[in-house]
């Protein structure tokens, strides 16, 4: 199929952009890497009248890692991430995740921002997002800017909280000071396709192994990607072994309400979320044995 006819309009500043937003209001779409919106236009599920190109512009492309936050802009490119050495050290799980994302071409022109914003349920950016609790900046002509925190940003599948003339310019992730591990893992269809269930875990152990800071999450399994601080919590102060990653991870997936579609029905999404976090949890706790053993 082919889009819906609509105008093209390439914003010269951020001022720009912001104006048109607020002059089209939910007429307009606003585009950068174009991975998940211009699909979405070629099936008429998307069919904005007014097409806003915010790539080129520099300042939703600035990238700072401080100690404990990287600010990101929101059309900071995949692989840029993906590639950045600074990145991985302050950003293991996000490393990881982008793994995960579509193919090599993909990630070459999809951008952070436009992952987040298109609020896939199964996207691997958004769970990430969600277990670190990322901080997401929107802002707009009328209303100036507000911060949303990950956990609140997503309301519904493809359904964030961003207003109808906002524009989300930047993304705070938080950075864990301390040695860190951290674990991803999904099941699809094929790779590089949305994962029917994925997770994503990070730790932070002491010499002992004894967790003292933990964060997971499952994507897939809900109408938006989930994580479980209060669960989260129970892990500090004990060693992670398989029987206690499985009663994590069945005490998690019981929170969810996963759908059914042709490729799985609610109950085997469930069962896939508790397999892939119990798997992430062990591979992100024995990263830190194998470490250890290493140093030693």
């Amino acid at each position: 199929m082919k889009a819906a006819p609509f105008d093209y309009v390439r914003a010269e500043s951020l001022e720009h952009a912001l104006d048109c937003l607020n002059q089209h209001g939910m007429d307009a779409k606003a585009i950068a890497g174009g991975q998940s919106l211009v699909p979405m236009m070629a099936m008429r599920l998307a069919r904005p009248t007014v097409l806003l190109d915010i790539y080129r512009l520099a300042e939703l492309r600035q990238v700072s890692i401080e100690a404990d936050t990287v600010r990101m802009g929101a059309t900071t490119r995949q692989r840029t991430v993906e590639h950045g050495t600074n990145l991985h050290t302050a950003l293991p799980l996000v490393r990881d995740a982008l793994r995960w994302v579509g193919h090599i071409q993909t990630r070459n022109r999809g951008t952070v921002g436009g992952s987040l914003v298109h609020a896939d349920p199964s996207a691997e950016l958004p769970l990430a997002a969600t277990v670190l609790d990322a901080t997401l900046r929107l802002q707009s002509q009328a209303d100036g800017e507000r911060q949303v925190s990950a956990q609140d940003f997503f309301l519904g599948p493809m359904f964030t909280a961003t207003g109808e003339t906002e524009c989300l310019v930047e993304i705070e992730w938080p950075v864990w000071q301390g040695t860190v591990t951290t674990a991803f893992d999904e099941t699809a269809m094929r790779h590089g396709d949305f994962a029917m269930a994925s997770a994503a875990c990070q730790l932070q152990l002491d010499a002992d192994g004894v967790c003292r800071r933990a964060a997971f999450g499952a994507g897939g399994v809900d109408g938006t990607p989930r994580a479980f601080p209060e669960l989260a919590e129970q892990l500090v102060g004990h060693r992670i072994d398989a029987a206690v990653a499985r009663e994590i991870a069945h005490a998690a997936l019981q929170q969810t309400e996963p759908g059914s579609d042709l490729h799985a029905n609610a109950d085997y999404r469930r069962h896939l979320g508790v397999v892939m976090l119990t798997r992430v949890l062990l591979k992100a706790a024995r990263a830190h044995s194998h470490s250890s053993a290493l140093q030693h």
